[in-house]
């Protein structure tokens, strides 16, 4: 079984990397990793601001829940990350807060980048290597045998 979201959907992938060994294979699409380091550089004030388990600010504390990377020790499963460059709402660095934490872990992990793409992949041509290298992921994670 294999897991996958974008956006919120990201940020749930990215809870669930240091909360589950369920699942076989991640694919976080532009999803949240810290929200500390996130609300000082989003265009999206409401996110640090509005959630009940964002930051309340720059300066101030984020709960537990609004922070996967303080769980990073317990990131066991392989992920792609897909992000796009020109992401204002969830920005890059997200991504590639993700990205160098499991490989710090030594987690398998990928890194699928677009720097001329937002918080969505919609040209064509990256939206075609989008899903060809989601479903390259996905399979062949899921055809290794179990733990």
């Amino acid at each position: 079984m294999a897991a996958a979201g974008g956006s919120y959907g990201g940020y749930m992938v990215d809870w669930l990397l240091g909360h589950t060994t369920r699942f076989k294979a991640f694919v976080s699409h532009a999803g949240v990793f810290d929200l500390r380091s996130m609300a000082a550089e989003t265009e999206e004030l409401w996110f640090p601001s509005g959630s009940s388990t964002a930051c309340r600010g720059t300066t101030r504390t984020c709960t537990r829940n609004g922070r996967p990377a303080i769980f990073v020790k317990d990131f066991k499963t392989p992920t792609l990350v897909i992000h796009g460059e020109l992401d204002y709402r969830v920005p890059v660095g997200q991504g590639m807060q993700l990205f160098t934490s499991l490989q710090m872990e030594k987690v398998p992990s990928k890194l699928l980048l677009f720097p001329d793409e937002g918080h969505w992949i919609l040209k064509p041509q990256n939206s075609v290597l989008w899903y060809s290298s989601f479903l390259d992921w996905i399979g062949e994670w899921l055809k290794k045998p179990a733990n």
